[in-house]
């Protein structure tokens, strides 16, 4: 009796082992899982704003003779961006920055022997905000014409932006999320399997280059303000099921 009982317990672990492993294959076969693509959404696009800046100097031992030809600099420098076709209102003067110079003494020995008062150096910065590009760029380069009418005028490079970057940055996350969708059907495609539901989707960071330029993408996100033409880009990380 004992041996048909081991007999039967036997033959009973034989085809539940041969159930399990048959499952096993069944579900190895099935075509499951997910995929994971990156999408690169990209364009071209040029800037509609400039903001130029430059600033204008006096120097004399009287603070207030220094002042008084700040002021004829700054009426020079008015009168010469109005006649260029800048509006006034868009010509904006920040405040006047003193500094007292010095000139420091030392024998021919090497030692301090005090300092001498060469007078007060007054410096006055100007900015510009518009969407005349060009006309402003033109102004930055020919805006030394001043310096025949004895202004000492220093001219900063202008900065580029673009007003409708919102717009922009929405469009680049729809051609990154498409890239990437087609990505994954090629994928599910060519391995036999059908694309399923869309499990997760990262956002990368927007990044704003010159054209043609090679800087590089950094972590925090890339923008250029020293180009007038830009690029546009930003990445989408996207996984999908697959059946």
């Amino acid at each position: 009796m004992k041996k048909h009982l081991t007999a039967i317990i036997f033959a009973l672990a034989i085809v539940i082992a041969a159930a399990i492993l048959g499952n096993a294959v069944i579900n190895r076969n099935k075509k499951s899982g997910t995929v994971d693509v990156t999408g690169l959404g990209q364009k071209n696009f040029t800037s509609d704003l400039v903001v130029w800046e430059g600033n204008f100097s006096r120097e004399n031992m009287d603070i207030k003779t220094a002042y008084a030809d700040l002021e004829k600099d700054r009426k020079a420098v008015t009168d010469y961006l109005v006649s260029k076709g800048i509006p006034k209102e868009q010509i904006i003067f920040k405040a006047v920055y003193t500094n007292p110079m010095y000139q420091q003494n030392y024998s021919s020995s090497g030692n301090y022997m005090g300092q001498t008062f060469l007078g007060y150096e007054l410096n006055q910065s100007i900015q510009i905000e518009s969407r005349e590009v060009e006309k402003v760029e033109q102004i930055s380069r020919e805006i030394t014409e001043l310096l025949l009418q004895g202004v000492k005028f220093y001219s900063q490079a202008p900065r580029y932006y673009y007003t409708e970057l919102e717009s922009l940055k929405i469009e680049m996350i729809s051609r990154a999320t498409e890239d990437a969708r087609i990505r994954a059907e090629k994928i599910a495609e060519n391995s036999g399997s059908r694309l399923g539901k869309l499990i997760s989707a990262n956002m990368g960071i927007f990044q704003i280059t010159g054209q043609n330029s090679n800087e590089d993408y950094s972590w925090g996100g890339t923008f250029n303000t020293s180009s007038k033409e830009k690029t546009a880009s930003i990445t989408m990380r996207l996984s999908y099921s697959v059946k």
